[in-house]
């Protein structure tokens, strides 16, 4: 019994000493556990670690548009020899429209189906096979942005996508760039494949940029992350006081109404009840009275209104019979003639006389010789 007692003492003590070298969470340094080290990379998954592969059959289906068939009918042998290198089968239906994957007894990786799955979305979006096939790589994801829902207004929506497009493609090149990404634009959809971060970062810009936010400004700030995640000391700080802060400009201000309604102040009070039809015969009287009485009084009282109603028709009648009231002639003196419109009769007589004495046409050889002394007359005067 005492031996057995110093031998679970001794392991007991053996499994402690075991596990005090062990760091723990807490006295690791924070930085260690959230930076990943340089050149690091997950090892990739091997027959050995499911060798009995898997107990279901898993399949996928998509369609993909009219305007595909000719690129994926020649491009079809290349994405079956890719995945018959993962163990999965891919068929393409022509009448039907559809591509589909599914799973054999052969294969061991459970995740590929979701990654064949991507692949064939892909080529439905328009993206080419030799970008495409990327995503059956460990490293690399795939992300498909619907922007179709985001704007309402066709126009206004075709201006945003080829906002986002830019000039020559140089926004979207720019893009790609900054977040290692490959990125297609093609009808409703933006359709991403890079790394994990960069997909984060271009799902942002497309949604922000059809939210009427230019994707410039997202560009700009990525340009910044870049400079600052190479320098070690900055990456475990916060980096807000180098990140650009852009104002909106063209802020519409609230629309106020034309009639405003005054809210009344509030009192915990309610307002006093008004009063019912037999308090207002109880003030006046009339509740006391009997119904013949009731009865004339009303017909004294429509009596009386006729009565009114006649007197105001009489007169706007009366009205019409009314002379107007005539303004006071005034007698007006006869105005003499002003000297300045007076007709000087003697001249005109004499231009008249001028007039006649004129001949039309040609001058004649005298009249022409008398015009000639004359000018030169005036010339020597001069």
């Amino acid at each position: 019994m005492a031996s057995s007692k110093q031998n679970g003492q001794t392991t007991a003590s053996g499994k402690s000493e075991l596990r005090s070298p062990k760091p723990t969470s807490e006295n690791r340094d924070e930085s260690e556990l959230l930076t990943v080290p340089d050149g690091w990379k997950e090892p990739a998954f091997s027959k050995e670690d499911n060798p009995r592969g898997l107990l279901e059959e898993s399949s996928f289906a998509t369609l993909f548009p009219k305007y595909r068939e000719a690129y994926l009918k020649e491009c079809w042998p290349l994405v079956q020899k890719a995945l018959n290198e993962h163990h999965i089968n891919a068929t393409l239906d022509l009448i039907e429209g559809s591509m589909t994957v599914c799973t054999t007894k052969k294969t061991f990786d459970p995740y590929i189906i979701i990654r064949a799955r991507d692949l064939i979305k892909l080529l439905a979006r328009s993206v080419s096979f030799e970008q495409a096939i990327r995503i059956l790589q460990d490293d690399v994801a795939c992300d498909i942005i619907k922007i179709g829902s985001l704007v309402r207004n066709k126009e206004r929506f075709v201006k945003r996508r080829q906002r986002l497009i830019g000039p020559k493609g140089s926004t979207l090149k720019a893009l790609e760039l900054l977040t290692n990404c490959y990125i297609m634009v093609q009808g409703n959809t933006v359709s991403a494949i890079g790394p994990f971060s960069g997909l984060k970062e271009v799902r942002k810009v497309v949604l922000d940029t059809m939210k009427n936010i230019h994707p410039i400004y997202n560009i700009k700030t990525l340009m910044i992350k870049r400079e600052l995640a190479k320098d070690s000391e900055l990456r475990s700080q916060s980096w807000e006081r180098f990140l650009p802060q852009f104002k909106h400009k063209n802020v519409n201000k609230r629309k106020e109404p034309k009639k405003k309604t005054v809210k009344k102040e509030y009192t915990p009070f309610p307002p006093p009840q008004p009063e019912s039809q037999i308090d207002k015969e109880l003030a006046t009287g009339e509740y006391f009275l009997k119904a013949s009485q009731k009865k004339r009084q009303k017909m004294e009282a429509i009596k009386a209104k006729q009565a009114e109603a006649l007197s105001k028709r009489q007169e706007e009648r009366n009205k019409a019979f009314i002379p107007p009231k005539e303004k006071p002639v005034h007698l007006k003196k006869p105005k003499e003639a002003s000297t300045e419109t007076k007709i000087d009769v003697a001249a005109l007589k004499e231009k008249v006389k001028k007039a006649k004495n004129k001949k039309l046409g040609a001058l004649t050889a005298e009249e022409v010789k008398l015009k000639m002394e004359a000018d030169e007359k005036k010339k020597k005067k001069k």
